[in-house]
């Protein structure tokens, strides 16, 4: 009897094309040189293959399922696309500091809707705008750091695309020996089921401070969307930036980012992301500690419900003598979802007195769930401290117990292990607004809510 083959589903690119990059840059009149780079970057980007399992870094990740008729264009052209500031949740158009307001870039697919900054900070000459407007005002600025050293285009073929076809952006830069007054923030709101490609570029001279949110947000939608993202922070010798970044995407949406920081000496660098929305999430985050006496530390919570999966790739690279960082990923898992964690620690030759650590904690509140946690060292140095720690277990029945016999039902018995599970990555977070709205995401997705 005749059996039907299977057919394998290919690791299909997005249907963009060079004419695209072209229209792109046309429509917004970009420079020659920003021309010249997009232009590159989308020839990279066709030599490049698209990543698949086959690949160690993607081993875990099938992205097949992805429809790219829908989540594979660029949003609709129009003025400001119909979209307003007053789209996006309250919550997050709120000041980061009570009433003080200091820096507020927000935009609705790949349109800026509202822009808000505190005389002080412009007197200081801390420049917070978006990209475009960055390229126009503080072009050398921006051709300095654009994907040159830090998410470069050669990366891979995400990466690629991003540098050819960036919709939007945030650009941020403090001066030397500044100390920004007060915090920026930044939104990515999307609406539309299409392929928005954001991208932030932080920049911070010998001895600047800053405090720095960035949040992606969007609704569930219907259809299959897809944010191709970049993040590159650049910590000058002796600055210090505290950097915030939240995700909330609808349970459409496939996201796939670089986001690497590069530390010069004595840089501080305080890091700390949290995961709750997406379909499929696949994050590559980096902290290269180039200069001797820099530290990173880089924290986490992520919390997928129903069949989201998330894969967070991380690198901790001491390329220079005397450097610290510390990695702490914490996740609770429900449903049938899925993490993947992969960490690295790598210490080149002549990177003596590195001090490295990494831990992954999973807590899984379903038989159904599944964490996958894969530290690993990568030693090329002899006098060096580096160690990393994984578990991963079911939420104990044992203290649910405990509290439910005190006269606590069982869902707030939950609740309250979680928070408490949580907390050490949320006391890492500078805003009190911020860390509240991050406890109602985690009851939100407790009780079920999408």
């Amino acid at each position: 009897m005749a059996t039907r083959r299977r057919v394998a589903r290919e690791f299909q690119a997005p249907p963009l094309s060079r004419a695209d990059v072209e229209a792109l840059s046309a429509r917004h009149n970009e420079p020659d040189w920003l021309r010249a780079q997009r232009l590159a970057a989308w020839d990279l980007y066709e030599s490049l293959p698209m990543p698949t399992t086959q690949d160690e870094a993607w081993r875990r990740t099938d992205y097949r399922h992805i429809n790219w008729d829908s989540a594979g264009h660029l949003p609709t052209i129009s003025a400001n696309g119909g979209a307003h500031f007053e789209d996006i949740p309250a919550g997050s158009r709120e000041p980061l500091l009570g009433e003080q307001q200091g820096t507020t870039l927000a935009f609705v697919n790949d349109h800026l809707v509202y822009h808000e900054s505190a005389p002080v900070l412009r007197e200081q000459g801390v420049i917070v705008t978006d990209l475009r407007t960055a390229v126009r005002e503080h072009g050398d600025l921006v051709r300095q750091h654009l994907m040159t050293h830090a998410v470069t285009p050669d990366i891979d073929k995400f990466a690629a695309l991003n540098a050819a076809l960036w919709t939007h952006g945030v650009f941020i830069y403090v001066p030397r020996g500044v100390q920004a007054a007060l915090p920026a923030h930044s939104i990515f709101y999307t609406t539309q089921t299409a392929a928005t490609l954001g991208h932030i570029l932080v920049v911070l001279e010998e001895g600047a401070q800053i405090d720095y949110l960035h949040e992606s947000l969007s609704p569930t939608l219907d259809a299959d969307a897809s944010f191709i993202g970049a993040i590159e922070l650049i910590v000058g010798v002796g600055a210090n930036l505290r950097f915030v970044n939240l995700q909330d995407w609808g349970h459409h949406m496939f996201e796939f980012s670089h986001q690497r920081a590069r530390v010069a000496d004595d840089g501080q660098l305080d890091w700390v992301t949290g995961q709750m929305g997406g379909k499929l999430i696949k994050a590559f985050m980096e902290i290269d500690l180039d200069g001797k006496g820099s530290w990173g530390r880089m924290s986490a919570l992520y919390f997928p419900s129903d069949q989201q999966f998330m894969d967070l790739d991380t690198q901790q690279n001491h390329n220079a003598p005397y450097t610290t960082s510390d990695l702490l990923f914490k996740g609770v898992l429900k449903d049938a979802s899925r993490t993947v964690w992969q960490g690295m620690i790598k210490a080149l030759p002549g990177a003596q007195k590195t001090d490295g650590f990494q831990a992954n904690r999973n807590m899984i509140m379903s038989d159904k769930a599944r964490a996958d946690s894969i530290p690993g060292l990568e030693i090329e140095a002899n006098d060096v401290r580096c160690t990393h720690a994984s578990a991963t277990g079911k939420i104990e029945e044992e203290l649910i117990f405990y509290l439910m016999a005190r006269g606590i039902p069982r869902d707030e018995a939950e609740k309250l292990i979680v928070d408490g599970f949580f907390v050490p990555v949320l006391d890492r977070i500078p805003f009190e607004s911020v860390r509240d709205r991050m406890m109602a995401y985690v009851e939100r997705k407790l009780l079920g809510e999408s």
